[in-house]
């Protein structure tokens, strides 16, 4: 037990800093994804044709990604013959709309608080109920890490549960092929109003690679109204913490 004790007391403090302090990505880190036009080459569809979901479109010299459809892949970028597409250490990517997933011209807006009776309901103390729709786990795995020492979701009020009954809103990961549906809709109607949904992760928000078969989905907004989208494949911990704390207002 002394030992347990002294290890424990050389680790030190582990739970990071975020969000009072900025956090500290891997090298590695794929964030928001950024198209330069001024790089690409007229007619050039190269990153269209490469990309797997079919998240990128261009017209004319504007070209666009579909962060709800974007699967973080690198290859557009590597089909992209003057590296005008490239991805950033932007962790921000949650949003409240659907369509504001698309990252073009436009200033990328993140996603904005609940309105103020949600904000009070919810804001100290939220309790999800986590739906694996048909998902690979590697969502699953990230949504649950949050648990860790390390981010202690637990510190904003944020605590998953294990019945939607004990529930303020549900977590949805997956594509919800059609053997899901039907439980998504039972979990969703067994939570008590108000309620809020997040979808995370590519299949969650569009089907992902899945969309478009017919056993596949097209994600959690086809059979239950979503409140917020928070795209990865699968999202960083950080842009999932973020996100949710974005939607209760603790940070803006």
């Amino acid at each position: 037990m002394l030992r347990i004790l002294q290890s424990r007391w050389k680790q030190g403090f582990r739970t990071v800093g975020f969000p009072d302090k900025p956090p500290t990505l891997p090298a590695m880190y794929r964030g928001r994804p950024h198209c330069d036009a001024t790089k690409c080459q007229a007619g050039c569809k190269a990153c269209v044709d490469a990309c797997p979901t079919g998240a990128i479109c261009r017209k004319g010299n504007s070209v666009s990604i579909d962060l709800g459809k974007c699967l973080f892949c690198t290859d557009c970028t590597d089909a992209c013959p003057t590296k005008a597409i490239e991805f950033t250490s932007e962790y921000r990517m949650a949003t409240r709309e659907r369509n504001a997933l698309v990252a073009d011209d436009r200033v990328y807006e993140a996603a904005k608080a609940l309105d103020g009776e949600a904000r009070r309901l919810f804001g100290r103390s939220l309790r999800l109920r986590e739906v694996s729709a048909g998902g690979c786990n590697a969502c699953e795995a990230d949504t649950n890490v949050l648990g860790t020492v390390v981010f202690d979701l637990g510190r904003f009020g944020i605590q998953f549960v294990a019945s939607p009954r004990h529930a303020d809103g549900l977590l949805i990961t997956g594509p919800v092929p059609k053997n899901m549906e039907l439980a998504l809709k039972k979990t969703y109607e067994a939570v008590g109003t108000p309620k809020l949904v997040i979808a995370v992760g590519a299949c969650a928000i569009s089907g992902g690679v899945f969309a478009g078969n017919p056993e596949g989905g097209k994600g959690a907004g086809e059979i239950v109204p979503v409140d917020l989208y928070i795209p990865g494949c699968p999202p960083h911990p950080i842009t999932i913490l973020d996100g949710m704390l974005r939607l209760l207002g603790r940070i803006e």
